[in-house]
């Protein structure tokens, strides 16, 4: 076998970052085995439809949505959990598209997130050195239960596949439908200026849907305002996972006459008891997501996750701050996309509102000397997290909206373009991020500070970054005009 040749497993031979160590090899084994012999979570053809549209976003006809919790929470997998999520993304994707008039790809951290790097193993709880908390796929949030379990990644498979299936349940049965007058409550805005703002926002959008309503517009049940498409996301942390549904696909028959060009051979998983496909009769696709990253504690070049990543068919993130110099920069995407596809890796940049200047621009001009067309998406959360005088890790929603405004400012003075925000947020009405229109202060953390993990931006909170965006880009499209 050549050196350079890839297989799912190929990864192994590599060092790795963040790896679990499990008490009972054998029972992990035996968990991953099982995991390799069920049903995959998405299809195919939708992880090609989703690199279609990230083409269309690398080459500035879209705009990427991603966002979800920091990490989930088997808890999460309840219908209401679920609704509030889809529910935020779907009125901030609403609100976007309006301001910048173009379609938004939603991708939502949501049916895998369940692990998270940690930046050392141990952390000290009551005096005691444990184990840290890697996640509900690894271990328990519960002190007493910090040993890494393999039955977990299970648990991680059911959950995700529960949470997958009611998402395709609510979409399928109207609840992307946004004529619901009760959607667009401002009550929460405290600023009265603000408040008219955005009242006057959703007041056009209203008369928008309104005016298609009376056309006509709207009566198809294939209507873009009555569905959506909405695809599922994780950090690709634990590679025995990742590998077990990594799946075999039959690239479509060569020579096939036009009306059968897009068809694929019958379905035939590589995993046993069926015969594998020869290698180059086949794609590997991911098939736990639609769309999977590479943190950014696991992104050397010489590392198992990029030797992953590499190989399979689903577009990919990268995880992209100030620790990664622009050449290492421009060799990562060598690896990961070879043939120079549009929208096959996205970069997602996390610098802090105070340190993307001193960055962003070195990056941007070293994949501008490339013939790669990444999507640059900003992600202004994780590096704009501080410890509040309460003691609560915590977020300023100022911080948060001044990184993606410099990111915005920063690409288009570079010939360049911002394609895409990645949110930690959530639906529920949560109080761990400060600012926004409710003028959160720190005293006001505590009143309900739920996260285990990351601060959230709560459902009022994502309302106002979508605003925020939407008026960016209507300026920016009023000056051109």
């Amino acid at each position: 076998m050549a050196d350079n040749a890839w297989t799912p497993d190929s990864w192994r031979s590599k060092p790795i970052k963040q790896d679990v160590v499990y008490d009972d090899p054998k029972e992990l084994e035996a968990v991953v085995g099982r995991v390799a012999n069920l049903p995959p979570l998405v299809s195919s053809p939708e992880i090609d439809r989703l690199r279609a549209q990230l083409k269309d976003v690398a080459e500035g006809r879209a705009f990427l949505l991603q966002g979800g919790d920091c990490a989930e929470s088997f808890d999460y997998c309840n219908p209401t959990a679920i609704e509030d999520k889809l529910k935020v993304l779907l009125q901030m994707s609403l609100v976007l598209l309006w301001g910048m008039r173009l379609p938004i790809v939603r991708i939502a951290r949501m049916a895998g997130q369940y692990a998270k790097p940690r930046s050392s193993p141990y952390e000290t709880v009551n005096g005691e050195t444990i184990m840290s908390y890697r996640g509900d796929n690894v271990n328990s949030i519960d002190p007493a239960c910090r040993r890494p379990d393999p039955q977990r990644l299970l648990q991680a498979y059911f959950h995700s596949a529960s949470t997958v299936n009611f998402v395709r349940l609510l979409l399928d049965s109207g609840f992307a439908d946004i004529h619901q007058p009760e959607a667009w409550d401002l009550g929460h805005v405290r600023n009265p200026e603000i408040r008219r703002e955005y009242q006057s926002i959703v007041n056009r959008l209203t008369d928008s849907l309104e005016f298609m309503s009376v056309i006509g517009a709207t009566s198809s049940q294939a209507s873009a305002l009555n569905t959506v498409d909405l695809y599922t996301s994780h950090e690709a942390l634990l590679l025995e996972y990742e590998q077990a549904l990594t799946r075999a696909v039959p690239k479509p028959l060569p020579g096939a006459e036009p009306a059968l060009a897009g068809r694929k051979r019958p379905y035939e998983p590589s995993t046993p008891p069926r015969k594998a496909l020869a290698p180059e009769l086949c794609d590997w696709y991911n098939l736990s997501a639609h769309f999977i990253w590479i943190g950014d504690r696991t992104r050397q070049l010489d590392g198992a996750h990029v030797e992953y990543f590499r190989g399979v068919k689903n577009p990919v993130g990268v995880k992209v701050g100030p620790t990664m110099d622009p050449a290492e920069l421009v060799r990562a995407l060598d690896i990961l996309d070879p043939d120079f596809e549009s929208g096959r890796v996205t970069l997602i940049t996390r610098y802090g509102a105070a340190k993307i200047a001193d960055f962003l621009p070195a990056h941007v001009r070293a994949v501008q000397e490339t013939r790669h067309r990444p999507v640059w998406c900003c992600d202004p959360c994780h590096g704009n997290t501080t410890t509040a005088p309460t003691g609560h890790k915590t977020r300023s929603f100022d911080a948060i909206i001044s990184e993606i405004t410099s990111s915005i400012s920063i690409h288009r003075e570079l010939g360049s373009r911002l394609s895409g925000v990645h949110l930690e947020l959530t639906g529920e009405h949560v109080t761990e991020c400060t600012g926004g229109s409710q003028e959160l202060s720190h005293s006001d953390l505590p009143n309900n500070y739920q996260t285990f993990c990351d601060p959230r931006l709560n459902y009022e909170q994502s309302l106002d970054i979508a605003f925020k965006i939407a008026k960016v880009y209507e300026s920016e499209r009023e000056e051109n005009n």
